[in-house]
């Protein structure tokens, strides 16, 4: 018998391999998306909707309107930093993903689900550590307490550079032409092409000799 799970969908690379991930491996029970405040939160959402649509997942969208007032100015959003363990200014966002986890915890608890899934990556953990497999450890204490069910955090990309998510992302079919993963907003669902996010994603689907193919889908 398959495990129950609540994902995590921001819309983005990560999230979206992790969704088909989590559709293949357990029941998933809903995917939640958060709207808090972010420029790009339109398009993530119609993204996310779409992607969860495609694969035939319950789709729910989380409103965080307070938060919009801790978020930073991401002036500094079109930086690529190359220096490892340099928080990029302008990009850290305080607590979000513990936030989120502990949001989804909720859920899955309510739902009867054991695990809470999130899209996490090798490669950002040089500069998040909320993007580490430490961190998964950490929650999953917290929430060893704080649930009654044990609910546990899983990744299944946390060990993946871009390169390898996009490859995993190809060979389970997840729905990649639909995902949004940009810092800024668009009209079009097209991503800039010159944000740090875009540029890792550009950087991924080049590795995979497929940038060709997502051409289109950015403004630059």
């Amino acid at each position: 018998m398959k495990l129950k799970s609540v994902v995590l969908l921001s819309g983005g690379l990560d999230s979206v391999v992790n969704l088909k991930m989590a559709s293949q491996k357990t029941e998933v029970a809903v995917a939640l998306t958060f709207d808090y405040g972010q420029e790009a939160a339109r398009n993530e959402i119609q993204a996310a909707r779409e992607c969860a649509s495609a694969i035939g997942i319950p789709h729910k969208v989380i409103v965080l309107d307070w938060y919009e007032s801790l978020l930073p100015d991401n002036s500094c959003s079109r930086q690529r930093l190359e220096g490892e363990d340099v928080y990029p200014a302008g990009i850290w966002i305080p607590n979000r993903n513990a936030v989120f986890v502990s949001i989804g915890a909720a859920f899955a608890e309510k739902l009867g689900a054991e695990i809470v899934v999130m899209g996490l990556n090798r490669e950002e953990a040089r500069w998040f550590p909320d993007n580490s497999a430490e961190f998964i450890e950490a929650v999953n204490r917290m929430l060893s307490y704080s649930t009654s069910n044990s609910v546990k955090l899983v990744s299944y990309t946390v060990s993946l550079s871009k390169r390898e998510m996009v490859e995993l992302g190809i060979k389970v079919n997840a729905p990649l032409d639909l995902i949004y993963s940009c810092y800024r907003g668009s009209s079009d669902q097209r991503m800039c092409g010159e944000c740090r996010s875009c540029l890792l994603l550009k950087e991924a689907l080049k590795e995979n000799h497929l940038l060709d193919r997502f051409k289109a889908r950015f403004l630059k």
